[in-house]
């Protein structure tokens, strides 16, 4: 941004008279304001010449001093510049003895005034909303929290609803955005370190953590992260998270997505850090492990059993989604003494009329659904969801029925289908999804040594894999057993008093020991 200011500024620096080339002369970098406030008007309007929107609004401080006002219409409040800055300071009457900053002081009910001095600032400033205001025999700027655009309403998150919890969700406003984790965290711990990225959106992005609880030198490495990006623009979070991620290349997201409050308020209580992105209502969470991707927010809103056994389904389903298309095409491929007679007899009976082998018939099924999910996605709400579920059974009904897949192959992808929407993270399953087609290819070239084969090169890709320094598969490897308390099961809150290992040593407990319930404990029970 300072370099296109720059580049504006030295087409204009041979605007005007001798004595403002050498008001210019007598500031070190072209950025600063002049002191001529004509020259200063100039500047801005060859800035945003052609832009139409920037109104340029004159006006005489007291009948006397030529004042001026940039804002950007749809952006800034014009009812509030009208009733809070000309109304009051085109009034006739004026005390000769109050300086302008006095009067800003005493005379302008605007809860923020900014005191900026450089081209830069006053540029992001109209970007952002806030109007700024120029003064004749003034070489300073002043910025008004006068902005105003239209923005989304709070509304349940579309993709990680839930039957108990909140039903906020995060939308496209970044000050929304955080004031709804202020409003769930009151403590001032609690801090929020904003930046700029990107030349031309000029995208305002906040890290968000607990300071005492995060690490230090994790806030510092994410930091860094952020500010090295020198990118054209920022328009979705996603672009944020492929900057920053440790693998790229890799299937597996590193840095969690979430539009919930909730979840990003329960991850800075264990120390991780949130990253805001204005513009979008997608959150970014990290460090993460894979488990974090298993897991959902409704977890710790149920009791311990069902949660418990909530999760197990999702790692079996899991690994049925990954595998049961691959398990099918080896078994029925090399392995077929490992069917049941009666099975066997029964699937070759409807394979009979099938012209291609069960790797062919399995990449056709699956293609179609995945396409089918896709087109669902795409169409509009209303018939997006009749129009991928009667696709899908009048297709496969018609495939069996002109002897293009079998039956089994159908019930097959059905489950696997079935199986992936049970992961709560749509990045998670997507990774799945991907690793789905080259697990077939394996097991139809290999069989069950093709699959192990696979499984090992995964296990080995995710044991080798980091999210900011830290284990992808931590607490499962390397093992900690006192933390598998919330991974392979989900145990009762008390017993969960400590913080995960990664994110601060210095402050691992988070409640008080001895919160087990008991009727002993009861204050007005006797004994």
């Amino acid at each position: 941004m300072i370099r296109n200011v720059s580049k504006l500024l030295s087409k204009t620096k041979n605007i005007g008279t001798q004595t403002k080339q050498n008001n210019q002369q007598d500031l070190k970098p072209q950025d600063f304001l002049y002191h001529d406030f004509d020259q200063n008007v100039e500047t801005f309007r060859s800035i945003y010449v052609n832009c139409f929107d920037v109104m340029f609004r004159s006006f005489l401080l007291y009948g006397k001093t030529r004042a001026l006002v940039i804002y950007i219409v749809g952006l800034s409040n014009t009812n509030g510049i009208e009733d809070f800055v000309l109304y009051p300071f085109m009034k006739e009457t004026a005390n000769e003895e109050q300086s302008f900053h006095k009067l800003l002081e005493n005379q302008m009910p605007v809860s923020m005034v900014k005191r900026i001095n450089t081209f830069t600032e006053c540029i992001q400033s109209i970007a952002t909303g806030y109007p700024i205001l120029l003064c004749e025999g003034e070489n300073d700027a002043f910025s008004l929290g006068l902005c105003k655009w239209e923005k989304r309403g709070i509304e349940e998150p579309a993709a990680e609803g839930g039957i108990r919890g909140s039903r906020e969700g995060f939308n496209e406003s970044l000050g929304i955005n955080t004031s709804l984790i202020r409003r769930i965290i009151k403590s001032p711990a609690l801090k929020m370190q904003p930046m700029r990225i990107g030349e031309y959106t000029e995208t305002a992005v906040v890290l968000a953590y607990i300071e005492g609880l995060a690490d230090k030198g994790l806030i510092e490495e994410i930091s860094n992260r952020l500010k090295r990006i020198k990118i054209d623009g920022i328009l979705e979070s996603e672009y944020i998270e492929e900057m920053i991620e440790d693998n790229s290349y890799s299937p597996f997201p590193q840095i969690l997505s979430t539009e919930r409050p909730d979840i990003a308020c329960a991850n800075l209580l264990e120390g991780r850090a949130v990253i805001l992105v204005d513009g979008t209502p997608f959150s970014l969470v990290a460090p993460i492990s894979f488990f974090s991707l298993i897991q959902s927010h409704e977890d710790y809103y149920q009791r311990p059993l069902m949660g418990t056994l909530i999760r197990w389904l999702r790692y079996f389903f899991l690994g049925i989604s990954l595998l049961l298309p691959s398990l099918y095409i080896a078994i029925l491929t090399f392995h077929q003494e490992m069917v049941p007679a009666a099975l066997l007899l029964s699937m070759a009976a409807s394979r009979e009329a099938v012209p291609f082998p069960a790797i062919v018939e399995a990449l056709i099924m699956e293609i179609s659904f995945e396409a089918l999910r896709e087109a669902g996605v795409r169409l509009p709400k209303q018939i997006g969801s009749a129009v991928s579920i009667v696709g899908a059974l009048v297709i496969g009904q018609a495939a069996v029925q002109a002897g293009l897949v079998s039956a089994p192959m159908v019930i097959v992808v059905a489950i696997t289908g079935i199986a992936s929407f049970m992961i709560p993270r749509y990045a998670a399953g997507m990774a799945i999804r991907m690793l789905r087609f080259p697990i077939m290819l394996f097991a139809g070239t290999l069989g069950l040594l093709g699959i192990m084969m696979s499984i090992i090169a995964i296990a080995i890709h995710l044991c080798s894999m980091r999210s900011f320094g830290e284990p992808y598969l931590s607490p499962l490897a390397p093992l900690k057993f006192r933390e598998l308390k919330d991974v392979l099961w989900k145990s009762p809150l008390w017993m969960m008093d400590t913080r995960p290992h990664f994110t601060g040593e210095s402050n691992t407990h988070r409640q008080s020991p001895g919160l087990a319930p008991s009727p002993k404990q009861g204050g007005d029970q006797s004994e």
